[in-house]
């Protein structure tokens, strides 16, 4: 009886790992497939052909320099800056348990939007343009040390975590929109570009500039995500299990925003693809977090592959920002997972 119920079991194991690794193939199929046709696409259309025949001989095609240096940078870029905003996205919800949370919502994003605007504003014409990223990043790090110490009491909760997230993200806001109205016409039209989220004129450097935060956090996650699933039944039950809750909420609250200020560093305030990736990558694979990074990785990739190709090819000549498409469908969405949710609060 005993040998009968084990069997099962691992059957059962057996049919949902393959489930998984299944839709996360089709995942992979579907971005790869996606990131081919953003390579054909533009404002000089590219048969598929020509594109394989640049890729394999770069040195002997005339359109070289387009696929090479204009589309694929910028097609890397969005793969990896909407796989970490999703990462960010699907550990904040983890550890916060709520629906809601993203590094927009608890102010990462704000943070790293308010020390871009500051350095566009008042140090742009002394600092290189390289230094952007950089203060992005200081800002995002500093935001979210003020959440923490702001919500600390005994330990960080996480329903002051969010409530302090969105104070700060509504004052830093405040500062944002002040810089840019006294800021001149040159430097507002930059911060203004970038707050909306763009990955035009993506480089190669930016590219291997992101990728490393990727490398480093990704895995760090994955070593804790049973950590968080165990917090996802409460604290007390964590720590029956022997989970030492501080610094694992604190390792991946950590992870969360490396992951997120790099991202918004390279390519502006994309918002809403932390909050509207996981749930997506959810439907599919489940909330175990260890499924989730995966899945809402490439979920998070096809959402700004397919918002920037959007902006490169709909309104040609004209391209645009991103961050616009990505927050025409964000804002319905959150708006639909508050009435979803209106129980809770």
């Amino acid at each position: 009886m005993r040998a009968d119920a084990t069997l099962t079991l691992n059957s059962v194991i057996n049919s949902d790992s393959h489930r998984l690794l299944r839709r996360l193939l089709i995942l992979s199929f579907l971005l790869l497939a996606s990131a081919g046709l953003s390579l054909c696409l533009g404002s000089f259309p590219t048969p598929p052909l020509q594109v394989l025949n640049t890729l394999a001989a770069p040195q002997s095609s005339d359109i070289a320099f387009i696929i090479w240096e204009l589309r694929l940078p910028r097609i890397a870029l969005a793969i990896l800056v909407g796989a970490a905003l999703a990462i960010a996205g699907a550990i904040l919800q983890s550890i916060v348990r709520n629906p809601l949370a993203s590094p927009d919502v608890i102010g990462i994003t704000s943070g790293a939007a308010l020390a871009a605007v500051v350095f566009l504003s008042l140090l742009s014409s002394t600092l290189s343009i390289h230094w952007l990223p950089v203060a992005a990043m200081l800002g995002a790090l500093v935001s979210a040390l003020l959440v923490v110490s702001l919500a600390w009491k005994s330990g960080i909760s996480p329903s002051r975590m969010v409530l302090v997230g969105i104070g700060l993200a509504a004052a830093m806001g405040a500062g944002t929109t002040l810089l840019i109205v006294i800021s001149d016409d040159s430097a507002a039209m930059t911060a203004y570009v970038w707050l909306t989220g763009s990955l035009y004129a993506a480089q190669w450097n930016d590219v291997w500039g992101l990728l490393p935060w990727l490398v480093v956090a990704v895995p760090i996650s994955l070593l804790f995500a049973r950590h968080a699933d165990a917090m996802a039944l409460g604290d007390s039950v964590a720590e029956g299990l022997g989970v030492a809750i501080l610094r694992s909420r604190l390792v991946l609250l950590a992870c969360s925003v490396a992951l997120a200020g790099a991202a918004v560093a390279f390519a502006g305030g994309l918002s809403f693809v932390g909050l509207i990736a996981p749930h997506l990558a959810a439907k599919l694979v489940g909330r175990n977090l260890a499924r989730l990074v995966p899945a809402s990785a490439l979920v998070g990739a096809l959402i700004v592959l397919y918002a920037d190709l959007l902006g490169r090819v709909a309104f040609l000549p004209k391209d645009l920002p991103a961050g616009i498409f990505v927050a025409g469908i964000g804002a319905p969405f959150f708006v639909y997972l508050l009435h979803k949710s209106r129980a809770r609060f």
